[in-house]
């Protein structure tokens, strides 16, 4: 039936106690020209952009590469005080969903958008896994654009995944739950008859990339992980990987183990997209989040969606979509080599790589070659598919990613190492120790069907001795190889935020001349903006009170205010003067419960503040801006409620006086 050799649990266990020992060969293993290699000279740019995932941080963290330089966090799924994204009115919608405000994420895996098969640099896609989004970044402004909601899904950790044109993001659910329009008072033991797994599929418009669901897949009650897009003779198809064939709903470690193989679920998405046209899904009711951010008006909206597309693969097996491939039990997921020819699957408990072949899929398919079926989708023979098997390349294989030269590289949690191999020959070429126990690993372009190669990051679990202590929880680890060469090069360790699963790294060619330095303020469409100091001013509308307030180097306008009472609901909608690049300004107000506002050169951001006491109340610019910037603040007067104190308002002359 196989010729897989499986590790059995009690091994497994133990090597996974052993894996935190230092690999053999630790202090030789960083070349004495590495420094040099990695040295980025001041005034100097970085080779490569990496973008890599936040973790339980919910953020994205931007790298320079080789120098391992931190560039930037991005706010995406969390609230963010360094520039109140999620904090200030025009952001909160961001983090809205059908559960309400979500000011959390947990960010896995990210994807940059692309054409034909290559990294194109316009747009990121980011995954959350606790509340199933998925997000799009706007690679021109760093920025979050859009997060959608998975209806029907929970654990969105299998995703984001993109076809060749990004014509589509792609979703799998980790946890099989009843679908929304399903779901109740039902018994977890019911797991594997009224649970069901989700595959979602997110259509982007080319243009200018909103996204929206069009079709989910309904699957048998599995969980998903990593998966890829075809290319070139397998595009059109996607390959998902799915564990838990078991069906179990307790004790995953043990009961979600039981079979020698799991599968692969191969699916040919132009197909389902044409099925979904053609009106053979269903419509399932259910609530699900949209939030989109204009750039014209500065603000997010959410809207709150009540349906979704279905179709249920079980009651569409003739029409040929969707076949399972044996795969050695729990991978973690399924990697696409550039040709589009071979496909890798990887058994987290197995002592070798099945290295699959697409020509011989597609004849299987054709010869209709099954050993049978899984809930009636029909599943392939392995040795029909099978290219060949990587023999003892390591133990515990999670993620491989490709060079432009044909070869492989592997991550390998429970050995701690990468393992470099040819994807022809199956022949392991080089192995490199990490430190330790290594999750994803990255390489440039290396999931697309032109990687550029050059650099390997790998992305570790566990730090131990590599940084400085810094109590019970050590800094999250990365480190950099070189791969030009036959054997790889260890070149550097930097710590990353959060725990890093994925990233995404591209030459920064391909994005660093295409930014946005300023928000142009002619075009500033913000309800509330002010485009010069004259128009800026107090308004009271009951308790509510509106101050139209701009900043430029280095004062506040108005930086005197009075009327203000105890009861009132105060908005200071903030508008940046400033129109040249790299000035940003900052607002804050002693005693505010949120967070301060960081507000870009054009830009309109709006900050509530509700008065916890009456008197005088200072505020100021946050973000270091000139030479006085510490002359850059104000104050309020609050007065105690039912006063008759009249609003006045005003800068320098314009100032109020006794």
């Amino acid at each position: 039936m196989t010729r897989v050799k499986l590790i059995g649990l009690s091994a497994c266990a133990a090597l996974l106690a052993l894996s935190s020992c230092k690999p053999k060969g630790a202090q030789s293993a960083v070349t004495g020209d590495a420094a040099q290699r990695v040295y980025v000279a001041p005034g100097q740019y970085d080779e490569v952009y990496s973008f890599t995932s936040g973790g339980f941080s919910g953020q994205v963290s931007v790298y320079g590469i080789p120098s391992g330089r931190m560039l930037k966090v991005l706010p995406v799924f969390s609230q963010d005080p360094e520039t109140g994204y999620g904090y200030s009115e025009e952001t909160k919608p961001m983090l809205m969903t059908s559960h309400g405000f979500v000011p959390w994420g947990d960010q896995h895996h990210l994807a940059i958008s692309q054409t034909n098969g290559e990294n194109d640099g316009r747009w990121l896609f980011a995954n959350e896994n606790n509340t199933p989004r998925v997000a799009r970044l706007d690679l021109t402004t760093f920025t979050t654009a859009e997060i959608i909601e998975i209806p029907n899904s929970a654990g969105n950790h299998s995703s984001p995944f993109i076809t060749e044109n990004t014509e589509y993001v792609v979703a799998g659910t980790r946890f099989s739950v009843p679908f929304d329009d399903e779901n109740g008072d039902i018994p977890i033991a019911d797991y594997a008859d009224k649970f069901s797994g989700a595959i979602s599929f997110i259509k982007v418009n080319p243009e200018n990339g909103r996204m929206n669901i069009d079709f989910q897949l309904k699957t048998p009650p599995v969980n998903y992980d990593l998966s890829h897009t075809g290319k070139g003779p397998s595009s059109g198809w996607f390959f998902f990987s799915t564990y838990n064939t078991e069906k179990a709903h307790t004790l995953l470690e043990v009961n979600a183990s039981q079979r020698d193989k799991d599968f692969i679920l191969a699916v040919n998405w132009k197909k389902a997209a044409e099925l979904a046209k053609a009106g053979k899904g269903r419509t399932v009711k259910t609530k699900y989040a949209h939030n989109v951010y204009d750039e014209g008006t500065h603000t997010a909206t959410s809207e709150l969606l009540t349906d979704v597309t279905v179709l249920d693969v079980k009651d569409l097996i003739d029409e040929g979509f969707a076949y399972y491939i044996p795969c050695p039990k729990s991978p973690h997921g399924t990697d696409v080599d550039p040709t589009g020819e071979y496909f890798v699957g990887s058994g987290k408990l197995a002592s070798l790589l099945p290295v699959f072949s697409f020509s011989k899929m597609m004849k299987a398919i054709e010869d209709k070659n099954y050993e049978g079926d899984f809930d009636g989708i029909p599943v392939l023979k392995y040795d029909a598919v099978l290219h060949g098997e990587v023999q003892k390349p390591g133990l515990g294989p999670l993620h491989t990613e490709f060079d432009n030269e044909g070869n492989a590289y592997t991550s390998f949690f429970v050995s701690s190492e990468v393992v470099k191999w040819n994807v022809k020959t199956l022949e392991v070429i080089d192995r490199q120790p990490t430190f330790y126990s290594t999750g994803h690993l990255t390489v440039v372009g290396g999931d697309t069907a032109k990687p550029y190669g050059k650099y390997l990051v790998a992305w570790n679990k566990i730090t131990k001795d590599r940084y400085l202590p810094t109590g019970p929880e050590l800094a999250q680890s990365a480190q950099l190889f070189d791969i030009t060469g036959n054997k790889m090069e260890l070149l550097l360790d930097f710590p990353t935020i959060g725990e890093p699963h994925y990233a995404q790294m591209i030459p920064a060619d391909k994005i660093k001349d295409n930014q946005k330095r300023i928000y142009d303020i002619n075009e500033n469409n913000h309800k509330y903006v002010t485009k010069s100091e004259d128009a800026t001013k107090v308004e009271r509308n009951g308790n509510r009170v509106d101050i139209y307030m701009t900043l430029i180097r280095s004062h506040i306008t108005p930086d005197n205010i009075e009327g203000i009472k105890m009861g009132d609901e105060v908005y200071f909608h903030v508008t940046n003067l400033e129109q040249d690049w790299d000035l940003p300004h900052g607002f804050a107000i002693m005693g505010n419960n949120n967070a301060e506002i960081l507000v870009l050169p054009g830009e309109t951001k709006t900050l509530k503040w509700i008065p916890t006491r009456s008197g005088i109340i200072p505020f100021y610019c946050t973000d270091f801006c000139s030479a006085l910037h510490q002359e850059m603040q104000g104050y309020v007067r609050v007065s105690p409620a039912g006063s008759s104190t009249p609003i006045r308002f005003g800068t320098g002359d314009k100032a109020p006086t006794n």
